[in-house]
């Protein structure tokens, strides 16, 4: 009696299992270094470097660079400390960008941009984060007289029974020549320096 086996396990037993590669750190060290790369694109100096030293001729570190955007993702962007790496990130996936970038001046041109925006980011910032003051409540509309016109001087009211019996606080003022001079707190320490003099 022949032996009925199922086609698909003896398939599996001839055939290797393929295995997965797994970093032994858990990608922990690879993530490092692509953070620390694409970092390194926020400085147009480096980014001429690669120009000049034609890494961008190759095709596959453009696909290299295609594969980075993932960096762009919320779970990945808030390890960026420099966010101006991935503007440019964003740049070089244009080929007219990355010849550009090969010539000093174009060099110069986007460090100096990027000098103005830092510059600039604060005051630009503040100008959409501070509030608003608040507007104006409308005015009365003027009256017929001006208000330089006014008379300045009022004439001061009766007094009445109740508040004519009260001292009035002019009554303990110093009279001046009484030898009570009022102390001056500036003077006191001139004063006592003076006398401090006169008895050594």
């Amino acid at each position: 009696m022949a032996s009925t086996s199922d086609p698909k396990t003896d398939e599996s037993a001839k055939s290797p299992q393929k295995s997965v590669y797994k970093d032994a750190d858990d990608g922990r060290q690879r993530f490092l270094l692509e953070l620390e790369f694409v970092q390194c694109l926020a400085n147009p100096t480096y980014i001429h470097y690669l120009a000049q030293n034609r890494y961008f001729e190759d095709e596959v570190f453009i696909g290299y660079l295609k594969y980075l955007q993932y960096w762009q993702r919320p779970e990945y962007i808030k390890f960026i400390m420099y966010p101006h790496c991935l503007f440019f990130l964003e740049l070089l996936q244009n080929p007219t960008f990355r010849n550009a970038m090969a010539h000093p001046a174009n060099k110069e041109v986007a460090h100096r941009q990027q000098f103005y925006f830092w510059k600039n980011y604060r005051n630009n910032r503040l100008k959409h984060i501070l509030p608003r003051p608040l507007p104006e409540p409308a005015t009365a509309p003027p009256t017929s007289t001006p208000p330089a016109l006014l008379p300045t001087t009022v004439a001061a009211p009766a007094p009445s029974p109740a508040t004519a019996a009260a001292p009035s606080p002019m009554q303990y003022a110093i009279p001046p020549g009484s030898g009570l001079a009022k102390t001056d707190p500036r003077n006191a320490s001139v004063d006592r320096r003076k006398r401090n003099r006169k008895d050594g």
